[in-house]
């Protein structure tokens, strides 16, 4: 048995410190029993999210359970933790499915975890799960997700995975992640961990066999595979980022990753192939002298030794495991996936079982145009048996249901407590049934020649029985439930949104307001809207309203229209969101309140300049008690490059539901 916290090295950091309250780590996982004595007197929160945070000994629950415990574990209880006086966010993400199976989450489902934790102030998020894929390319909004950690100096540990082959995961192999595989107590890779071309440089070893874990209802057990070798890393690191906080330090999650990858060692080559080691085997001295002293002290074969982190005997258990016993223990398996194209909302699961098995799939279909949900499963440990993996990926071609809503029957979840998360989300307008048995009293009460927004002008009352939903392209984000006095006419602007076929996008501030499950299975937030923040636009209008404004410039209507069409493309699809961060709304108003974006590229466009970039950061100039961010356009010349770039700045205020903006449009070159 390896109580990870007994390990030698380790104890040393230990000794050093226990963790501080100061820093963060954020559990992406199943949901976590924290009625378990093991987290008695542990400073944990569990946010609300699409998933229910009940632990009911669900293997999702075992799962989330277990890796929790290896970090926030207390002194002098079942399981010792590595970190016990760190801070904790529990947010699940991966809920129990049909069977024994565990039910995967989509990428952008991650993304919104991730946001959510960054945004609750997370140091670390540690996710023990991912998305087997043929290249190291996720949705955007999961990109957008991990770039923001990258901004915030939140640091992803993550998975690589149990599928026992060169390939990669995700999120583990995405850029600025720190990918976990797991070793045995010889430093010799285990068998199921991947090393894929990405971890060569981003991927470190660590224990990851037979790991001593919580399991809900107040026992412990022993779990094997990826999944239990993350959580390791990322209380190793909370422990160097509290040490950082003790000596005085702005903790440095990114800069201790850099230490941790520099300072590795090399693993026991003599029984595997070099790449299998990925960079090496975690160093925890060594990491502690290069954040302490800036340097790497010579390692002695007596301090190799120690790096194997070699578990103390426990109970006479030998650390060894044979056959059968690694049978027993439950190790994490992911399921194999076809050729992944990116542009797909794909899911992620947790890793587990070292046979690969298949999940059967599911129909998904949004208002009759079918879609590829592909999901990210936890990497957790299970029998060998033919299970299902909770880190498992389904092919890309295939359609699996969504994760369990946090309400029942479909109902609106809206739990949790603390002030109501402001959203300012822009996409598609489209209409779901929720139920088959909603979608069948309409088609038996419409009269067969009648359009859906015609029965909708005749009998307004009927909109408050569909859900209206917010697409980016085909995917459903979030569903549009008004409320209130002027709930009403919020509906009868949605229906108004829905009959008019000029319309390409629409606006939509307001609140999270719970979740609620599709037709389809997919669970989403429900957005509580503010009508008077709510607007509907399309390019040609945009262009119509624009040009009596810029008749000094040098530029025909076509022109405009096409870089206006630039302008708006690259903001819905090369930086498409969720709407939810400051940066995020600000961005997302820029689009709606085009007006001053479209003067600015008007302007540039008559000296023979083009969009470039478009870029958000926080402003200098803001009232007191806002929250104001600038949205900079750079244009440039790509005829000529020694002529300077333009720079167009205007500043938005999203610290209230419906943003504002600042003062004027100001203009500068740079070179």
């Amino acid at each position: 048995m390896t109580n990870i916290a007994t390990s030698t090295e380790l104890s040393s950091l230990m000794n050093k410190s226990l963790g501080d309250s100061g820093v963060c780590i954020a559990i992406l996982d199943g949901p976590v029993d924290l009625s378990h004595p093991c987290f008695t007197g542990a400073n944990i929160t569990q946010l609300t999210t699409l998933v229910s945070g009940v632990a009911d000994g669900s293997p999702a629950s075992q799962h989330g359970t277990h890796v929790a415990s290896i970090i926030f574990g207390q002194q002098g209880s079942s399981v010792q933790g590595i970190a016990p006086n760190c801070r904790g966010l529990i947010l699940p993400i991966f809920s129990s499915g049909k069977g024994d199976n565990l039910a995967p989450c989509s990428q952008i489902d991650l993304a919104r975890a991730i946001t959510q934790a960054v945004e609750a102030g997370a140091n670390i998020i540690n996710i023990s799960g991912g998305q087997l894929t043929a290249s190291p390319e996720s949705d955007q909004l999961l990109a957008n997700a991990v770039r923001l950690c990258q901004e915030k100096n939140v640091l992803i540990v993550a998975a690589v995975g149990n599928d026992g082959c060169e390939c990669l995961h995700l999120p583990a192999a995405l850029e600025s992640v720190l990918a976990v595989g797991a070793m045995d107590s010889q430093r010799n890779p285990l068998d199921f961990s991947n090393w894929g071309k990405a971890y060569q440089s981003q991927g470190i070893l660590a224990l990851g066999a037979n790991i001593l874990g919580a399991t809900p209802g107040g026992g412990t057990s022993l779990k094997t595979g990826t999944s239990f070798a993350t959580p390791i890393v990322s209380g190793i690191v909370a422990l160097l980022l509290s040490i950082q906080l003790q000596r005085g330090e702005q903790p440095d999650p990114h800069g201790v990753r850099e230490a941790i990858l520099k300072s590795a060692l090399p693993c026991n080559v003599q029984k595997t192939d070099q790449a299998r080691c990925l960079v090496g085997i975690l160093n925890i001295s060594g990491a502690y002298t290069l954040i302490t002293k800036g340097e790497i002290e010579p390692v002695s074969d007596h301090q190799l030794e120690e790096a194997m982190m070699e578990p103390s005997e426990v109970n006479n258990i030998p650390q060894e495991l044979t056959t059968n016993e690694i049978n027993e223990i439950e190790i994490e398996q992911v399921q194999p996936i076809e050729a992944i194209n990116s542009s797909s909302q794909e899911q992620v699961q947790p890793i587990e079982a070292i046979n690969p098995s298949s999940q059967p799939t599911v129909p998904y279909s949004v208002t009759g145009i079918q879609a590829a949900e592909a999901k990210i499963s936890p990497v957790m440990p299970t029998n060998t048996s033919n299970t299902v993996n909770p880190m498992m990926v389904t092919p890309n071609n295939q359609a699996v249901s969504s994760i369990t809503p946090s309400g029942a029957n479909g109902d609106c979840g809206c739990g949790g407590g603390g002030p109501m998360q402001i959203v300012y989300a822009i996409g598609q307008l489209n209409t779901d049934f929720g139920t088959e048995a909603r979608r069948d009293s309409f088609t038996q009460t419409m009269p067969p020649d009648m359009t859906l927004v015609q029965y909708l002008g005749d009998r307004p009352y009927e909109a408050q029985s569909l859900i209206f939903t917010l697409n980016l392209d085909a995917t459903p984000i979030y569903a549009i439930m008004p409320t209130g006095a002027y709930a009403n006419i919020a509906y009868e602007r949605l229906v108004s949104y829905l009959g008019d076929e000029s319309i390409e996008r629409i606006s939509v501030p307001g609140y999270i307001g719970g979740s609620i499950r599709l037709m389809s299975g997919q669970v989403v937030p429900v957005i509580i809207p503010e009508v008077r923040g709510m607007y509907s636009w399309s390019t040609n209008a945009l262009v119509e309203s624009v040009m009596p404004q810029i008749e000094a410039a040098n530029i025909t209507q076509a022109t405009l229209q096409s870089r206006i069409e630039d302008y708006l493309t690259r903001i819905y699809y090369d930086y498409r969101n969720l709407g939810i961060t400051p940066e995020e709304r600000a961005l997302n108003f820029s689009a709606t309140n085009a007006f001053q974006a479209s003067v600015a590229i008007a302007t540039a466009a008559g000296t023979d300049r083009v969009l470039d970039s478009i870029s958000v950061e926080k402003s200098p100039i803001c009232r007191p008690d806002s929250d104001c961010y600038d949205v900079k356009l750079r244009f440039f010349d790509p005829e000529n490059n020694q002529r300077s770039n333009r720079v167009f700045r205007f500043t938005v205020d999203v610290s209230d539901v419906i943003p504002v903006t600042i003062g004027t449009v100001r203009s500068w070159s740079e070179s």
